[in-house]
């Protein structure tokens, strides 16, 4: 997509990204120690590169444009958060022992504190950098509830549950995770939950889901 006044937008760019080489891993590892830590605006090109150990030459020759680095260091944590936290289901799993294993996964997503970092960097640039607000919005908090979405929707289809608005449904589930943690987290700066408040927002988010979905009789 092209943006109104004639330029290429991120997407565009980050397709022509040449993702190889150790110093393409050692740019990226740079330029996220320094964006999370500094925010957009006060991470210099130069700082990046001396964090880096690349000269700006070879910075430049993967990533011409500063908001564009920016955007793949947002990509690539999102692509990792989603990793670490997908645990494969067992198979037969029942939907409430399902439901509650993806309750920890959603909780561990938006809890870390890698995620939080980046929740507060793209808030803060989000107004002069709009196209970031929403690439973190694709790749953080919509494809955890696209997770969510596709087991209801395959739950739904073996019996398991009765769900017939999957992106509302998807939507309710995640926000019952995020109970008062998300907001502890952001504003009282918390990182290391106690494992009970995680099991009681798990397991109320999952009863009161069930109490709604759960196929009768």
């Amino acid at each position: 997509m092209t943006s109104d006044d004639g330029q290429i937008s991120l997407d565009q760019q980050a397709a022509t990204i040449q993702r190889k080489g150790r110093k393409f891993d050692q740019v990226l590892e740079g330029a996220r120690k320094l964006f999370m830590s500094k925010g957009f605006e006060r991470a210099s090109v130069d700082d990046i590169a001396r964090e880096a150990a690349v000269s700006k030459a070879t910075l430049y020759s993967y990533f011409p444009d500063k908001r564009l680095l920016f955007s793949e260091v947002v990509r690539t944590e999102c692509q990792r958060q989603s990793d670490l936290a997908g645990e494969p289901l067992s198979p037969g799993c029942t939907p409430d022992k399902a439901l509650y294993t993806i309750a920890r996964q959603v909780m561990a997503s938006f809890t870390s504190e890698i995620s939080q970092q980046m929740f507060r960097v793209c808030v803060s640039e989000a107004k002069r950098f709009p196209e970031l607000g929403e690439l973190f919005y694709q790749s953080g908090p919509m494809a955890v509830r696209n997770e969510v979405r596709a087991y209801l929707v395959s739950a739904t289809e073996a019996g398991q549950l009765s769900v017939e608005d999957y992106d509302t449904a998807a939507d309710q589930f995640v926000e019952l995770c995020k109970a008062n943690l998300l907001l502890r987290a952001v504003f009282l700066n918390e990182r290391d939950f106690p494992e009970e408040d995680y099991h009681r927002i798990a397991s109320a988010a999952v009863e009161m889901f069930m109490a709604r979905f759960a196929v009768v009789g």
